[in-house]
């Protein structure tokens, strides 16, 4: 009966496990990168491509690393984004951001694209949640926000941002949007290595 009971738990243990490691694997970083990676992964990527790469080490957090890569003009290869951003904390990679944005697209371009991208995380990870759906007006100008966000285990997520500036008085208007992946406890737990 203890051996028994002892199984049970152990399976159960188990199912738990699994159940943590695929909700990670659900969201790994897009590119071939994994949570974890070294920086080297995304300079070598970004060397090969001939990518412009600017490095950020916050002097108030020793241990953070940002990198930001795009290319001189125009979008990243084979893509329709205009940067990447990877953050690093002790080494490895806890959070990459892929920033679309292009001068040459108008806005409702960029928003048929972020409609598009949304689908499309829709179908592979399941429905988001809204973040946040505003519409702001100041002195001549309308900022429109949206973000949605999944998160199957606590900590680790995608985020979807979307934002939209309008110029009333000079009749233009601009879009950007970025999708976020996220792996805090992979975060905490750098901080507190050796």
């Amino acid at each position: 009966m203890v051996r028994s009971a002892r199984r049970l738990i152990l399976i159960a243990a188990l199912l738990l496990a699994g159940g943590q490691v695929f909700a990670q694997t659900v969201f790994e970083p897009p590119y071939g990168l994994h949570w974890g990676d070294s920086p080297e992964m995304l300079l070598s990527w970004a060397t090969r491509q001939t990518l412009d790469v600017t490095i950020s080490m916050p002097a108030d957090q020793p241990n953070l690393r940002i990198l930001r890569i795009q290319p001189r003009k125009g979008l990243l290869p084979e893509t329709q984004a205009g940067a990447v951003e990877g953050r690093f904390m002790s080494g490895k990679l806890y959070e990459l951001t892929i920033h679309y944005f292009d001068p040459d697209a108008s806005a409702d371009l960029m928003e048929s694209r972020f409609e598009a991208l949304k689908k499309q995380v829709i179908a592979q990870h399941g429905p988001l949640l809204t973040n946040q759906l505003s519409r702001t007006v100041e002195d001549q100008f309308v900022t429109r926000i949206q973000s949605f966000h999944r998160e199957p285990v606590k900590g680790i997520f995608l985020l979807l941002a979307f934002t939209e500036v309008e110029d009333l008085l000079r009749k233009s208007k601009d879009s950007k949007f970025s999708i976020i992946y996220r792996n805090d406890p992979l975060r905490v737990e750098s901080l507190s290595a050796p």
